[in-house]
């Protein structure tokens, strides 16, 4: 079964779901909501996380967290895997509480931060458990609109995205917000890219590269042909541009020896098809470019040195790392 790809950095920050197993409630009285948070809180000491907004529905919950250090693994581990236990040991049951993993989404912050916050906060009211956010306890909204919050709940960033004036913050957060219920609330997570990635195209490519081409090559990976194209075909060309000592641009526009061996890495490498590798040299079509990959895999059977320069290329894209 495919599994979305695991993108861990410094100064991550995500949007994170877990939900009930088959669907299943994960909270079922008001104890099981604050020992969550507690176990939230023990995580912000131990792994040194910030959560900016917190979701706890009945069979599932959203986090908006950035991780300083490159550890959501971790921080998700210790979460969801004591507040099972907590769980299996009250209720005297054993097996899973959660459905699978968890989805985690790398936010670019700087364009989505805040438009996902109002989308998490909102959530029961979509869900017409309550006519106002503010009614809905279990839920970090409060924090944003009272003077004094949650200790758990790091605010400051996302209120100083409304105001710079910190007087008028909460009361333009709670506008923001109700704002949404206005009409159709947009969804930012409908933009995201390869099931993982919520940002523009540069933000798309700056985490990729913190990712090695093996990983996304990786056949488990799920949305694995769309995080190829977002990011193997610039890695490849930059390999081999690299190699020869030319520019990127010399590669793009080769008919010879760089064109030829950029399409053999990055069939070699990616899933990304015969078309969309056509398009990088101009427009070569879907037979043009199966013919150069076959010619060029026959040479490198007889070619020595033309194979130990592929080689090379292709160690230097398994160290490529985040």
């Amino acid at each position: 079964m495919a599994r979305p790809i695991r993108i861990e950095y410094k100064g991550a920050f995500y949007h994170v779901t877990a939900r009930g197993n088959e669907r299943k409630r994960i909270f079922f009285n008001k104890s099981d909501y604050l020992k969550f948070k507690e176990y939230v809180s023990k995580a912000q000491d131990k792994f040194n996380i910030s959560l900016h907004c917190y979701m706890l529905m009945t069979n599932h919950y959203h986090f908006i967290l950035e991780t300083p250090e490159a550890n959501l693994i971790k921080v998700m581990h210790y979460i969801n895997g004591s507040y099972t236990n907590y769980v299996n040991r009250r209720k005297q049951r054993s097996g899973h509480l959660f459905q699978g993993r968890y989805k985690a989404i790398a936010i670019d912050k700087d364009n989505y931060l805040l438009e996902l916050s109002r989308y998490v906060h909102l959530n029961p009211v979509r869900a017409k458990m309550v006519t106002k956010p503010e009614d809905y306890v279990f839920s970090s909204y409060k924090s944003y609109i009272d003077k004094k919050g949650e200790e758990i709940v790091h605010r400051d960033l996302i209120l100083s995205m409304v105001s710079k004036d910190s007087r008028y913050r909460r009361k333009r957060y709670k506008d923001f917000v109700e704002r949404g219920m206005e009409g159709p609330l947009n969804d930012p997570l409908k933009e995201v890219y390869g099931g993982a990635i919520l940002g523009g195209k540069n933000f798309i490519k700056e985490v990729l590269e913190r990712v090695k081409v093996g990983v996304i090559r990786n056949r488990e990976i799920s949305h694995r042909r769309q995080l190829q194209s977002a990011y193997a075909l610039d890695r490849i060309v930059e390999s081999v541009a690299v190699h020869f000592g030319v520019s990127e641009g010399e590669v793009k526009i080769s008919k010879g020896l760089y064109r030829n061996m950029t399409i053999y890495l990055v069939k070699k490498w990616t899933s990304i098809n015969n078309t969309e590798i056509g398009d990088l040299f101009g427009g070569l079509s879907y037979s043009a470019v199966s013919k150069i990959n076959t010619r060029f895999s026959e040479n490198l059977n007889i070619n020595k040195k033309l194979r130990r320069g592929v080689q090379e290329i292709m160690a230097y894209l398994s160290l490529v790392k985040g």
